[in-house]
């Protein structure tokens, strides 16, 4: 979609999800924006309107299939989706401080895997009626390689990666593209709780990133390159010393309760 005019990003009251918003924002294009803080949505949506884009935002929990449903649909009767970012999503330092740890973990798999699904399943319906779209689901370089410390956040970035890559190749004869982003450490809500990120970039540059990159179609983008051979070349090094560098770069459960 080298010009997409219809455009829903869940997700984008912060982070990659923000500033995706910002960057696709111009005239003529209208943004679908779902998140679950009602302020930064609002002012993420009110800075996109300056921009020239028509905004329609409403805080939702993706958890929630009815109403992500609702909403993708009365986007849709706006203007036919184009693009779709499956964006939201949370880790450990993201969930719900109100909860017990057990409890977090399950939120984490619900948001992670069951809010791509509420995301990603109506839009491909009204793609397919219309022969054209285009779906980009955020996974993470999480899902290259275990990540000790937060074991529950990489296994469900693994499900949704091979979600993205099973869904391609099943939608490949109704001209929808399907690609999944797997980026590194990004300066989000979710990273700001990390001790010492490696390779860490901005969110903006992230988006620069994803904006370039998926006009091609292309089956997988992972960003930073450095990062990336990281992980591949950890998959020869011991798992003590893997486990030992990894939690170095996560925040302690004792400083996220």
């Amino acid at each position: 979609m080298k010009n997409p005019r219809s455009i829903l990003i869940t997700g984008a009251s912060s982070g990659i999800g923000e500033a995706l918003a910002k960057k696709y924002s111009g005239p003529g294009v209208l943004l679908g924006l779902t998140g679950r803080n009602m302020q930064r949505l609002s002012d993420v949506a009110k800075v996109c309107e300056k921009l020239g884009a028509e905004v329609v935002f409403e805080t939702i929990d993706v958890q929630n299939r009815i109403k992500m449903h609702d909403f993708i649909r009365r986007l849709e009767r706006k203007k036919s989706i184009d693009l779709v970012f499956a964006n939201a999503g949370i880790s450990n330092s993201t969930a719900s401080s109100k909860l017990n740890y057990e409890d977090i973990e399950d939120e984490i798999v619900a948001v992670n895997i069951l809010g791509v699904l509420n995301t990603v399943r109506p839009a491909l319906e009204l793609m397919k009626l219309h022969q054209n779209g285009q779906i980009v689901i955020i996974s993470s370089l999480a899902a290259y390689s275990p990540t000790p410390g937060a074991a529950i956040y990489g296994a469900t970035k693994v499900a949704i990666k091979n979600l993205g890559l099973a869904l391609r190749t099943e939608n490949r004869e109704f001209n929808i593209g399907i690609t999944v982003i797997c980026p590194g450490f990004v300066d989000t809500l979710m990273t700001e709780n990390l001790i010492h990120p490696l390779f860490i970039i901005s969110s903006k540059k992230a988006a620069n990133i994803i904006y370039k990159k998926i006009i091609k179609n292309p089956k997988i983008i992972s960003f930073p390159t450095s990062t990336l051979i990281l992980l591949l070349v950890s998959k020869i090094i011991p798992d003590r010393i893997i486990f030992k560098i990894i939690s170095s770069q996560l925040d302690s459960d004792k400083k996220t309760q």
